[in-house]
């Protein structure tokens, strides 16, 4: 990681910063990772012209670039101490400035449209949902790590963030307290709701919630999932942090998704935002969040071919320090 700056170095990056459109595109990028068509979109300049301006701002060490498949997507460079000095400036930008308004404006549309999207997907697959996850990866692996973690730990408290039908509650039920599950979808949660009940799981309950805003106390959660749910998601660093401002000290956050691959068919056809992660980077969204001992394992299924996914399990604790402990309501 880069820690200082020749004089060259910081000449160039704010030379690059101070052009109108590059410090908008850097407002925009500053809590959400785009798309080149996005911004296109949010700017209303041409394809051209915004692949210019963030060629500029990569090189300059302003943004970094990641390429999942035939997209790439581009947001703030946080290992750049340059960049640093920029995004403090742009707090002091005016909140009413008109471009920098219009921008929100067109951004919020694009998350909209993509919230609504995935919405519509899971409300017309939520029946049908835990047979197509199957098909993409080796789910009983999976779950038996899950109970295994689970196991090593004290009963407690359990948050599946992106509950969907359910399926972590299930698999946790035996092994904790109390659960709760929160979806935005409330046909997932209806059929949720009836797996839970068939069950007798009286402890886990689940309830419509937003992964980035969850309706519970701070330090009351000893293991939250995040359960192949941040590759829909526009900010996965944000319902990240979320997620680690419930954890009580010591508690766990467990993320489960897909490593890097390039099958566009799942962007297309099923709303995945990202086509996976890898290691680096959700073990670097963890430890913004303050979370620490964060470790990472691949699960890989044995069939060979260019549709094959593997999935990474992620754990990382919450500090002993973090903040007191409260019990998690469920009803």
């Amino acid at each position: 990681m880069v820690t200082t700056l020749t004089t060259t170095d910081a000449v160039q990056a704010l030379k690059a910063a101070g052009d109108p459109s590059r410090l908008r595109i850097l407002a925009t990028l500053e809590h959400h990772d785009l798309s080149v068509g996005e911004l296109v979109e949010v700017l209303a300049q041409s394809q051209p012209r915004v692949s210019r301006h963030l060629r500029v701002l990569v090189e300059a060490g302003l943004l970094r670039r990641h390429a999942e498949g035939t997209s790439a997507f581009y947001g703030i460079d946080r290992t750049s101490p340059i960049a640093a000095v920029v995004t403090d400036l742009l707090t002091q930008l005016e909140s009413s400035d008109p471009d920098i308004t219009r921008d929100g404006e067109r951004l919020m549309r694009i998350r909209n449209v993509r919230s609504q999207r995935a919405t519509r997907y899971f409300e017309q697959v939520a029946s049908d949902w835990d047979r197509v996850r199957s098909t993409h990866v080796p789910e009983a692996d999976i779950e038996a790590a899950l109970v295994d973690l689970l196991e090593r730990r004290p009963r407690g408290e359990f948050l599946d963030l992106g509950t969907g039908t359910g399926r972590m509650l299930e698999v946790a039920a035996p092994h904790i307290d109390r659960g709760v599950g929160i979806d935005t979808s409330r046909d997932m949660l209806a059929v949720a709701r009836h797996k839970l009940e068939q069950q007798r799981f009286s402890h886990c309950h689940v309830r419509h919630g937003d992964v980035y805003n969850v309706d519970l106390p701070s330090g009351g959660v000893d293991t939250a999932v995040f359960h192949h749910v941040l590759h829909f998601l526009n900010d996965p660093a944000s319902a990240i942090n979320e997620a680690a401002r419930t954890l009580r000290p010591n508690g766990m956050l467990t993320i489960i998704d897909f490593a890097p691959h390039s099958i566009e068919m799942l962007r297309d056809e099923y709303e995945h935002v990202r086509l996976g992660f890898t290691e680096d980077e959700v073990s670097g969204w963890c430890s913004a969040a303050g979370l620490e001992n964060i470790s990472a394992m691949n699960f890989t299924p044995s069939q060979e071919g260019a549709d094959v996914l593997t999935v990474t399990l992620w754990t990382a604790m919450q500090r002993a320090d973090a903040h007191p402990s409260h019990t998690l309501e469920v009803a």
